[in-house]
């Protein structure tokens, strides 16, 4: 049997940039999403602290150490410039194998992989 666990959080991340005229998809540093075991393409779900939202995407490479965390598309109306959010991605793992898997979880300072 296969169950649906966490496999990486980006932990209280901000937003810096809300996209209207994108056509969707988040885009992240590329440094947290290495820090979080995250990949471009990679669906993710976005839960926004500030508004209460909860939406899915998936994930555009940001510049490396740019700190950028913008929501393209029609995503850039759930959130706001200054949001503090976070980021879940979930794997599909054998039930035994999800008992002794640990999720990679990074809390980010000023959205820069911390030291």
């Amino acid at each position: 049997m296969l169950i649906e666990v966490l496999k990486s959080k980006l932990h209280c991340v901000t937003v810096t940039e809300a996209n209207l005229n994108y056509m969707g998809s988040i885009t992240i540093d590329e440094a947290l999403l290495e820090a979080a075991n995250m990949i471009p393409g990679e669906k993710v779900h976005v839960l926004d602290n500030n508004n209460g939202e909860r939406f899915e995407t998936y994930i555009i490479r940001g510049e490396r150490g740019s700190g950028c965390v913008c929501l393209n598309g029609a995503a850039a109306r759930r959130v706001q410039v200054g949001d503090v959010c976070i980021i879940l991605s979930y794997a599909l793992m054998d039930f035994e194998e999800a008992k002794t898997f640990k999720p990679t979880v990074v809390f980010p300072e000023g959205n820069k992989v911390p030291r």
